[in-house]
């Protein structure tokens, strides 16, 4: 998956530069290019192809801490020990 990310940067890099050193294309223009033909779809490849992996980290996660999703650090409010009246 990383040489399909890295050759699709590579290609809309080369646009950018390509509308930079055109006489009439912009520094503005090939940064909105490289970010609009580049930046945005890989980010959004990696987002959605990247679900399954986080889906089952955090499955591995809930299982290690033994299905218990809410550890807190506080102790039980039950843990108390009655009092006795004495007779």
């Amino acid at each position: 998956m990383y040489i399909l990310i890295i050759g699709w940067l590579y290609v809309a890099l080369m646009m950018a530069v390509a509308e930079a050193t055109n006489p009439a294309g912009t520094v503005l223009g090939a940064i909105i290019t490289f970010v609009l033909y580049g930046v945005a779809p890989v980010a959004l490849l990696v987002y959605l192809l990247g679900r399954p992996a986080r889906k089952k980290a955090a499955q591995r996660r809930q299982e290690s801490s033994g299905g218990d999703v809410d550890r807190g650090s506080e102790a039980p409010a039950d843990t108390v020990a009655s009092m006795r009246k004495e007779t």
